[in-house]
């Protein structure tokens, strides 16, 4: 972690910060090594140009700290003491108040937000969630080997879904066999609450499971996706129950269709936005442009949604170490709604889609 690290105070020099506080879990694994879910308690990982980095974790977490990696200095605090004071402690210790800090506002509540200025009243602060995106956008090989794994998972858990369907069965029930043998396959667990719709109800492009069975002529349609050594996967696939409608398959093919059509666009140097355009358009002379309600996609790690936010606007140019989704999809109140995502990560010949389950339309049973 010492060359994120590393990497971090170069651009804190570039923008002139002489201290950042990283508090966000996502970004703490990222610097410090450590995966960590810290619930209502603080966790932060701060870096200064003064001296070498400290984290704060809970004093019952020190070791687990230490056996992941962390070679520097640990605050821990009891669930009694104020982790704060005990920084600003330590800082004085260190003759290190810093002049300028460094906060991810997306991030920090009103409530810690004010401890931090009441323990560096003199201090000029900065938003900083720009600069830690940017390092997390591109992704190193070891990255892409978890990412690559948790993909391979996600593709195990839409197989799993698929052989649960059957009539009558509801699709709470298909989740929990989804995640069951997703467990026994040792993931630390989904990236996001599964999502099993059937019916009219894969219309609602966020829709919520319940207990309503599958019938036949349903679309089925499986969104999902698992943390694997604290790296995100998401992927997408629908599928017929016994039957479809011609213009079901007509919805099916033209998302399928564009789904590829983005994946070849998908080239070094493209502008993000020519993603999203090239699959909403294709949808759009197809005749459903209203229906496709959403971005092409999103970028994926440590978080299931992460820098860069897939819209028809974004500028930023395709580079390789970029992993995101390319997830098109068409919603048709009380005809149903198809979407099909895969993971896509940028190597330096193009486009590698993780995700690998087939796409090609099925209709099972």
């Amino acid at each position: 972690m010492s060359d994120r690290i590393d990497t971090l105070l170069h651009e804190m020099k570039t923008n002139d910060l002489e201290s950042m506080m990283v508090t966000s879990a996502a970004n703490f694994y990222y610097l410090s090594g450590y995966y960590t879910d810290p619930h209502e308690r603080v966790i932060a990982v701060y870096i200064s140009k003064l001296h070498d980095p400290v984290i704060m974790v809970p004093s019952m977490e020190e070791e687990d700290a230490r056996n992941a990696g962390w070679k520097y200095d640990i605050i821990g605090y009891q669930d009694h003491e104020n982790p704060w004071d005990l920084l600003l402690s330590y800082l004085k210790r260190n003759d290190s108040i810093p002049a300028s800090v460094g906060l991810e506002l997306n991030h920090l509540s009103v409530e810690r937000f004010e401890h931090i200025k009441s323990i560096f009243p003199k201090a000029v602060f900065t938003d900083t969630q720009g600069i830690l995106a940017n390092l997390r956008v591109l992704k190193s090989k070891k990255e892409y080997t978890l990412l690559k794994e948790a993909a391979s998972l996600a593709d195990f858990g839409v197989e799993t879904g698929i052989k649960a369907i059957q009539e009558g069965v509801a699709e709470q029930s298909i989740i929990a066999k989804i995640e069951y043998e997703l467990k026994k396959q040792g993931v630390q667990g989904m990236s996001f609450s599964t999502m099993a719709l059937s019916g009219s109800k894969t219309a609602s492009p966020h829709g919520n499971p319940s207990m309503k069975k599958i019938e036949k002529g349903d679309l089925v349609l499986f969104d999902l996706g698992v943390i694997f050594e604290g790296y995100c996967s998401d992927t997408t696939r629908t599928v017929a129950y016994k039957s479809i409608t011609p213009e079901q398959e007509k919805i099916y093919n033209t998302v399928l269709e564009a789904e590829n059509k983005a994946i070849e666009a998908s080239v070094i140097g493209t502008p993000v936005g020519k993603i999203d355009l090239t699959a909403r358009n294709h949808i759009e002379q197809a005749g459903y442009g209203k229906y496709f309600t959403h971005r092409i996609g999103h970028g994926l790690g440590i978080e299931t949604h992460e820098y860069p936010s897939m819209h028809s606007k974004n500028e930023l140019p395709l580079k390789p170490g970029m992993c995101y989704t390319i997830e098109p999809g068409i919603y048709v109140p009380d005809t149903g709604g198809v979407r099909i995502e895969d993971m896509i990560f940028m190597t330096e010949n193009g486009a590698e889609s993780l995700t690998k389950f087939p796409k090609e339309l099925q209709i099972i049973g």
